[in-house]
């Protein structure tokens, strides 16, 4: 069976019509197989939509899918789960994709906050050494991410330096602010250093959206942006401080799920929210459940404190951190076609890109490593589960659950 998922089995020359008018309840039920059946992460999403909708339903043809690929790369936030809005906002309005956004991101929320509130309700007696086997699957997990975006992102000597540079300086000053700092020089500094990449050719795409709406989008995102820190220091509003900590995190985060990481823990952790154990148990059974990472947002929201958490804590995350997704892929679709064009903007998300890699490479550290490695047996377990997920390519869920029973075993045997 072809693995939708594999680079390899892409037909670049594969026919199709632009994305044609299409109902809101269609959109809705396509997302949803795909919501409880896309493992795998990110890039297997994107080979999972390709094959839905180019190649089985011909919603688009590949040239345009690749295009919404790119502006999903270039923009901050959750990329597959951009790459969904827009396909959705092509077929079927705004309403599409809503539909889109919901049902592929639903069947995970609900898994994720439901196990939330698992471990608030088991606190102390889960099986000694299952949340160690969860932390050390999250080192591999990371580890995973890293090894695959250094690939395609530090192809040469001038953006591994980039990266690598960028995870020395979140090392040694690990500040929430230093992070953005990072990306930006590492954009201004692309613009300056690094070759464009070749101009891509033109596609057609349906665009059910006007540049005034766009515009209220984009002014939207940032006013939200902006006010939401002001709103919080007006207010103590326990609820206010975590939309506008999840809305920062969805808004600024280039790369994706895993690069979400940082931002979240450096906003839920320190401030006691969420313990560091619980925070990574999470991310690591955020690996067995389909869809999107950015729903350990839900889970996040089920676990902490103070209200609102349990199921209204959830919700309020998760939508905290789509948000700017949405209001994003709305207000960039118009002017998408020029944007595409520029060589700047080429080079610029390239050195973003690279320092992506070096984000990721300084939260494999701290705080994944650190808080989850505390011996030779916790390494040769996270050796083990990257061998595993690299090398056998086994599904990301059986290797959490065999990490799981892996640390309970080590617990049962004094490890």
């Amino acid at each position: 069976m072809t693995d939708p998922s594999d680079p390899r089995h892409a037909r670049p020359d594969s026919a199709g019509p632009a994305a044609t008018e299409g109902s809101v309840a269609e959109v809705f039920l396509v997302f949803l197989r795909l919501g409880l059946t896309s493992f795998g992460g990110p890039i297997a999403h994107l080979g999972y939509f390709r094959e839905a909708f180019v190649a089985r339903r011909h919603w688009l043809d590949d040239r345009a899918y690749a295009d919404l690929v790119a502006l999903c790369q270039f923009l901050p936030g959750p990329a597959s789960s951009q790459v969904g809005i827009a396909i959705g906002l092509g077929r079927a309005g705004l309403g599409g994709a809503l539909a889109a956004w919901l049902a592929f991101t639903l069947p995970s929320a609900l898994l994720l906050a439901a196990f939330g509130y698992g471990v608030v309700a088991l606190q102390g007696g889960l099986p000694d050494g299952v949340l160690q086997g969860l932390k050390i699957v999250a080192v591999a997990v990371v580890a995973q991410a890293l090894w695959g975006m250094a690939r395609s992102l530090c192809p040469d000597a001038a953006r591994a330096g980039f990266a690598i540079v960028a995870a020395i300086v979140l090392l040694l000053l690990p500040l929430p602010a230093m992070q953005l700092a990072v990306l930006a020089v590492a954009g201004i500094a692309g613009l300056l250093l690094l070759p464009a990449s070749p101009e891509p050719a033109d596609s057609a795409f349906r665009v059910p959206v006007g540049r005034k709406l766009a515009v209220c989008a984009l002014a939207l995102f940032a006013l939200l942006l902006a006010g939401l820190p002001l709103a919080t220091l007006a207010s103590d509003a326990h609820w206010l401080a975590l939309a506008d900590s999840y809305y920062r995190s969805g808004a600024l985060v280039f790369g994706g799920g895993h690069v979400v990481l940082p931002l979240l823990e450096a906003e839920v952790v320190p401030s006691g929210w969420v313990s560091r154990d619980d925070f990574l148990a999470g991310y690591g059974a955020a690996q067995a459940v389909p869809g999107p990472l950015f729903t350990f947002a839900a889970y996040l929201g089920a676990v902490g404190g103070p209200a609102p958490n349990g199921w209204a804590g959830a919700l309020l995350c998760l939508v905290a951190i789509f948000l700017p997704a949405f209001l994003l892929v709305i207000g960039a679709l118009p002017f998408w076609a020029a944007l595409r064009h520029s060589a700047a903007a080429r080079r610029i998300l390239a050195g973003v890109n690279a320092a992506v890699v070096g984000v990721l490479l300084a939260a494999l550290y701290a705080p994944v490593w650190t808080a989850a490695i505390g011996g030779p047996q916790d390494a040769a377990l996270t050796l083990a589960a990257f061998g595993l997920l690299v090398v056998a390519k086994l599904p990301p869920w059986l290797v959490v659950l065999l990490g799981a029973a892996g640390g309970w075993a080590m617990a049962a045997s004094g490890g």
